[in-house]
């Protein structure tokens, strides 16, 4: 019998699919020591989204994570992360130093090899970042990455393509110790992961390792696993309850049974597996598990979302109060697609699908272009793999006030004054952070969140639930807030409300309430209205940035504050000319849609 390699990816991209990644490593290393004591030793260990979500979310230091990580398993086991080729582990693309910086810190930190992926499968994003990742001393897995196209879509997305691809990688002569083929949106159809694997077998020198990487978004996962298993493939990855099936890989226990019978075996003690699980289980039950990441989704290939995206953007909705509209994005997100040339569905192309499905649910379809999705149909992350829609980069080249681009993203950046090693330098020397190579690649690659970490004044925005107000508000809560904003219907027209405790802003106005006991009553009073303009807030989101202060002058059209929804930025601007007579936010502060954030007199 065959016997099936597989990675455990439970504590990476289990916790992005499943908790979209905000989970604190203290809480996860009696499983991991559990994993670890079943046999297991070949693990995802960071990467992706995990790395910035600690910063985020956690208030933690990837770089200590992975250290615990590194002394739980011993020296001997495979620890691998996930890098995005020329945007290493961020949604910006980096310049050359701060690939290599990666690479040499990774290495430093106690892992064993990096799966290197370029969403756009531009082989130019791969050359360097590959090259760096050998010269660190790492393993480097490169990638091919596939999706299924939206039915009614045709052009690329199919086994000429994929063979393309890979044909790329070899004549650019790109360094590699394995080759993976990875489906973050579980999409691609059995029958294409098939012929996919068998014709890369036929390409590759004789003992090329090939992984397969897909998730049970789509319900077709294990179908997905045996079709790679038959064409050649070496290895498959498989995770561990909670964080298995629906937006996750398959569980370990799933994949050993559905091989029963067959000419392959996982070869583990499975009973000491489901003793792992249990571990696992008891040590997450704390945490808010969304009910989307247990689910398969039908309507997946119609829109296909990546499971480490998909839960990562429905915390944010849920943060943001607007839950509710996640079926209208799912939905839009199939002409975003259609239109953006087919860039894989796996970060950041995924989250730049999100948001500008986002927007075009938030503002009208295409009246505001995502600046990560203009940027990328503007050509500057790099060649997709057909031409994006000649009116989408039309809309994206005036709005963003930016011309198409054939220069590749590294020369970019690395004439960019603001990217590279010496920028976050000397950002750190301004802030008065230490220097180290660690602090300068965590300003370089997570901006104002890396800074605010390094000051001590993160935020924690892990979901656990919160079981002594559970009856009264809900199963969850974020970090110990709770949501003041609500959403309602009166006599058919609906209004946003936000409560702040004797304040109720209602449409963006402000209202003083009071009440009394169970049976009483309640008055609503209007705040009193000078001759001023309101500032309100376009969307959710959070104050990230004060441009304006209380008297300045400032023009129609001028930024007077930043906020943050679904990791954009946002320029709220003056609706008039005149002047800044209050500004009612603080960086920091959660806004609803309608909230008045400043006035202009």
């Amino acid at each position: 019998m065959k016997k099936v390699t597989f990675m455990n990816t439970a504590f990476r991209d289990g916790f992005q699919s499943a908790y979209g990644a905000r989970v604190h490593t203290k809480d996860f290393l009696p499983a991991l020591e559990a994993a670890r004591d079943a046999g297991m030793s070949y693990f995802e260990a960071g990467g992706g989204a995990r790395f910035q979500s600690l910063y985020f979310y956690c208030n933690e230091c990837a770089f200590d994570m992975m250290d615990a990580f590194r002394e739980t398993v011993g020296p001997d086991a495979n620890l691998q992360t996930l890098a995005r080729g020329v945007n290493v582990v961020g949604l910006e693309s980096q310049s050359s130093d701060i690939v290599k910086m990666h690479a040499d810190l990774f290495k430093k930190h106690g892992m064993t090899t990096i799966r290197n992926f370029d969403a756009l499968n531009d082989v130019n994003n791969l050359i360097y970042s590959g090259q760096c990742i050998v010269d660190a001393g790492l393993k480097h897995q490169v990638v091919v990455t596939l999706m299924e196209l939206p039915p009614g879509c045709e052009g690329a997305h199919d086994a000429d393509f994929y063979e393309m691809t890979l044909r790329a990688i070899l004549d650019a002569g790109i360094p590699y110790d394995s080759v993976c083929f990875k489906d973050a949106s579980g999409t691609a159809v059995p029958s294409k992961v098939h012929e996919t694997i068998k014709r890369a077998r036929k390409m590759l020198p004789e003992g090329t390792f090939i992984h397969y990487h897909t998730h049970e978004t789509a319900g077709i996962s294990v179908q997905g696993n045996m079709a790679a298993l038959d064409a050649g493939a070496d290895a498959i990855d498989l995770s561990m309850a909670p964080c298995s099936g629906g937006t996750c890989q398959p569980d370990v226990l799933v994949m050993w049974h559905a091989l029963r019978g067959t000419n392959y075996t996982l070869d583990v003690d499975i009973e000491k597996v489901r003793a792992a699980e249990e571990v696992f289980k008891d040590c997450m039950s704390d945490y808010f598990l969304p009910p989307e990441a247990t689910a398969v989704e039908p309507v997946i290939p119609w829109s296909p979302m990546p499971g480490g995206a998909l839960t990562a953007n429905t915390q944010m909705l849920r943060d943001n109060g607007i839950m509710e509209k996640y079926p209208e994005i799912i939905k839009a997100m199939s002409d975003v697609v259609r239109k953006g040339g087919f860039g894989t569905s796996v970060t950041p192309v995924s989250q730049f699908y999100f948001q500008q499905a986002f927007n075009n649910v938030m503002f009208g379809p295409w009246k505001k272009i995502a600046e990560p999705y203009g940027k990328m149909v503007l050509g500057y992350f790099g060649r997709t793999p057909v031409p994006p829609d000649a009116e989408i980069v039309k809309l994206a080249s005036e709005q963003l006030e930016l011309e198409p681009t054939t220069t590749p993203p590294l020369e970019l950046n690395d004439a960019d004054p603001k990217k590279g090693r010496e920028a976050a330098r000397a950002r750190c020397e301004a802030e008065g952070i230490e220097t180290t190579d660690e602090n300068v690649f965590i300003v370089a690659t997570c901006q104002d969140k890396g800074v605010a970490y390094l000051q001590g004044k993160a935020e924690v925005g892990v979901r656990k639930v919160d079981r002594s107000a559970a009856a009264a508000s809900g199963p969850a809560s974020v970090a110990g807030k709770a949501s003041g904003n609500y959403s309602v219907s009166v006599g058919g027209k609906s209004y946003q409300v936000a409560i702040n405790g004797d304040t109720a802003t209602v449409n963006g106005k402000p209202m003083q309430v009071s009440a009394s006991g169970a049976g009483g009553s309640a008055t609503i009073a209007a705040a009193p209205v000078g001759a001023t303009t309101d500032v309100v807030a376009p969307m959710p989101g959070r104050v990230i940035r004060v441009l304006l202060n209380a008297g300045d002058a400032c023009g129609e059209g001028d930024a007077i504050l930043v906020i943050e929804a679904m990791k954009m930025e946002m320029d709220v601007t003056a609706p008039v000319a005149g002047a800044v007579a209050s500004v009612d936010v603080a960086a920091g502060d959660q806004v609803a849609t309608g909230d008045v954030l400043a006035t202009i007199v």
